[in-house]
This record gives structure tokens, sequence and C-alpha cells, in this order.
């Protein structure tokens, strides 16, 4: 699987994303501009020593950053505009989960260019506005993982 964060603003939330990746296989790709910079000590805790074990790499632009992707790969969006489940979603290890900027998610011409079915939405109790960036990486790189059966998983 591969993450892809637009524009990330909080690096405590980018650090436990990469312990996240590193955990789960996953790549991860960082669009500029980033709202701290990479050797940020908040990032570097949050990520813990994981850094090392993660294909990270940075783009300027999402669309430079799509453009590296598999031609298989298909490409979601976490919004809270998509109507489809992530439990509803067959995910293929080739998909990319893009998530947005904390304080106003993702550009809608990037959503609006996308089919109904790849926009994802975490449901949420009403009144509720949306869930912290890390948490929801979190939410469907593991759905995604799970349906793939945990592959690569070590065995206890």
């Amino acid at each position: 699987m591969h993450v892809v964060l637009f524009r990330p603003e909080i690096p405590s939330n980018t650090g436990n994303i990469i312990r996240l990746c590193a955990n789960t296989g996953s790549d991860l790709s960082l669009i500029r501009p980033l709202g701290f910079i990479l050797d940020d000590r908040r990032l570097l805790r949050a990520g813990l020593d994981y850094h090392e074990f993660v294909n990270i790499k940075t783009y300027n632009s999402l669309e430079e950053c799509l453009s590296t992707m598999p031609a298989s790969a298909r490409v979601f969006a976490a919004t809270s505009k998509g109507h489809t489940f992530p439990d509803r979603v067959h995910f293929s290890p080739n998909d990319v989960l893009v998530f947005g900027r904390e304080t106003s998610g993702l550009p809608d011409d990037f959503t609006d260019s996308l089919p109904e079915e790849q926009k994802i939405r975490i449901p949420m109790v009403p009144g509720s506005r949306c869930y912290n960036l890390a948490n929801s990486a979190s939410i469907l790189l593991y759905e995604a993982w799970r349906q793939q059966g945990f592959a690569g998983c070590r065995e206890n």
C-alpha cells in the first residue's frame, strides 16, 4: 500500500504515520509545502526510530507524486465529502490512500476528479467534524491491510 499526505501541517501526525507505515510495510509520500522541516524533533519523536524502515519520498505536487505510482494503482481520497465507507471498498496491494491537510483537507479539483467509489468517508456519529489525520490514516490503512490478509505480517 502507499500513503500520501497532502501538505501535512502537524509534525507529530506525520511522525505517527511514519510509524504506521513502518509497521504495515507501506510507502509514504509527502506533498510540499510541509508545515515543518523533516528533522523537526516532534516529527522524529513521534516516529521514534522507524524512519529508516519506511520508503519516504517528497514531491512538489500531488500530480507529480501520483504520476510515479504503478499503472495498476487505484487512488482513494479520504474525505468527509465521500459516501463510500472503508469496509465497502475492495483494496488491492498497489492502492494509494491520499489524505489532506489537517486544517483544509484535499483540494476540490482533486476529489472532484475521482469516481464516487474512490472517495472514502470514515463513519462518525452525527455532529462530529473529523478524525485526527494520524487516526484516519490508521483506520483506512489497517482496513486495507486486513482485507489483504495482513500480507507480510510476521507470526508471533
